[in-house]
């Protein structure tokens, strides 16, 4: 892992990011400049290399089509005063594109004004909308008269998060013979924020590795560093919130889980994290109307609904056990731990030794909720591998892209195991330490497994709401 970090530093720096909303966006802005006799439009489509790749190129008689502008009920008719579309390089060695086009209509002003753009409105993004009146007054306009963006040429670090959502506005247009610029708040919203991601250092290693799966040249040094920084990316991306550490740990914990559960864990993480990436990856060089951030969206509910059932499936069965021991499921004697008979597997019992103390015998994790677990942590695929690997499909190195992903999940599998490991350790250092714990000790399984349950069904709701 070190090797990989001291190549990274001694090797050129790669390009900086070129979407900071995510690979799958595609990015809009509208600018309005009414006059008395006719109205004006700046129209700019930021493209990020996912829908590069999978759409077909944007032009200006589609933004214009797109774009809905009605003065007194009458929908203006756009002419294309110039456009310009360019492409650029971008992650993974795959493109990035801009489209800029000017756009002019005839108006009678006054008159009431409404505004909707629906540019490619099934894609995530930043959409942005601005209005301005020269020798008009837009009176009662809630849109700013300036862009923030730079005309998405730069975007405010403090609205990434909760990106500008603007597609609509309505307002009226009255003659004011001065230029008068109607000034609105700046509103962010539900246009899909982009992600927690890595920051410093490792951000920047994400970018060279980006870069080497788009070079020209792949020596093999340069390829072993980027197979061990791809596991030491992956590891970093795994510690990130998600991933389903809550729900292992839960798990893990309320099930008494043990070393070899959370090592596989980690294996199931792995093959399905690799398999997803792969699998999607064909499914959008193949399909082109598929939308990428719609297929995570729909992965990501069912991740959630299946750590949910994972959760429903343990909390009955601790129920059931709980039920058992209240009926009497227990033995009435005394006796040390050197008591000679034996029970079978799933036997789960209470023993009352010379102590006074009453030991619970808990269950293990069964073989199916592990596998559930490994599946959901895994099941949505990180949007970084994906680029890494359509890029190196892009350039004929399918084989190292896929050597890449599994390296990549590699190292989210180390995470999540060593987490689980230390869970473990800790539960297991402490267990039968304090009396008073004893209680929670009979509670811990259905109170885990609830836990559990909100949890996938929180993962599922903050899915969907990606997609609607």
């Amino acid at each position: 892992m070190a090797l990989a970090l001291v190549g990274f530093v001694l090797l050129p720096a790669a390009p900086a990011a070129a979407h900071p909303l995510g690979n799958f966006s595609v990015n809009r802005y509208v600018g309005l400049t009414f006059h008395p006799d006719r109205v004006a439009a700046v129209v700019v489509a930021d493209v990020a290399e996912l829908p590069t790749l999978q759409d077909p190129a944007p032009t200006c008689a589609e933004a214009a089509s797109a774009l809905a502008v009605t003065v007194s009920g009458a929908r203006l008719s756009w002419t294309v005063s110039s456009s310009a579309l360019v492409l650029a390089d971008g992650a993974g060695g795959l493109k990035t594109g801009r489209l800029d086009c000017r756009l002019s209509a005839s108006a009678a002003l006054p008159g009431a004004v409404t505004v909707s753009n629906e540019f490619r409105a099934d894609r995530i993004g930043w959409r942005e909308l601005t209005a301005t009146g020269v020798g008009v007054r837009l009176v009662g306009s809630t849109v700013p008269s300036a862009t923030v963006s730079d005309e998405l040429r730069r975007y405010p670090d403090d609205l990434l998060s909760s990106p500008v959502d603007v597609r609509t506005a309505a307002f009226t247009a009255v003659l004011d013979g001065s230029a008068v610029a109607a000034a609105g708040p700046v509103s962010g919203g539900g246009s899909g924020a982009a992600p927690l991601g890595l920051t410093g250092p490792l951000a920047g290693a994400e970018r060279w590795l980006d870069s080497v799966v788009g070079g020209a040249r792949l020596t093999p040094l340069v390829g072993l560093l980027a197979v061990l920084l791809a596991l030491v990316l992956g590891a970093a991306h795994a510690a990130l919130p998600g991933h389903g550490k809550t729900v292992m740990a839960a798990y893990l914990a309320g099930r008494a889980g043990r070393p070899r559960d959370a090592v596989a864990v980690g294996a199931t993480v792995t093959l399905t994290h690799t398999g997803g990436v792969i699998a999607l990856g064909l499914l959008l060089t193949t399909f082109a109307g598929v939308a990428g951030e719609s297929v995570l969206g729909w992965l990501g509910v069912a991740s959630g609904v299946l750590v949910a059932g994972i959760g429903v499936g343990a909390l009955l069965s601790a129920l059931r056990r709980r039920r058992a021991v209240g009926a009497g499921h227990s033995h009435g004697h005394r006796h040390s731990h050197g008591h000679g008979h034996s029970h079978g597997p799933g036997h789960a019992h209470s023993h009352d030794h010379h102590d006074g103390v009453v030991h619970r015998h808990s269950h293990g994790p069964g073989k199916w909720g592990i596998a559930g677990i490994g599946v959901a942590g895994g099941l949505v695929p990180s949007p970084s591998a994906l680029i890494v690997l359509l890029g190196a499909i892009a350039l004929g190195r399918t084989a190292f892209g896929i050597l890449l992903v599994f390296a990549y999940g590699l190292g989210m599998a180390a995470t999540l195991t060593a987490a689980g490991l230390l869970l473990i350790r800790v539960r297991d250092r402490f267990a039968g330490r304090l009396r008073g714990l004893l209680r929670w000790q009979a509670a811990a399984p259905s109170a885990t497994a609830a836990l559990i349950v909100v949890v996938g069904l929180g993962l599922a709701g903050r899915a969907f709401s990606t997609i609607v």
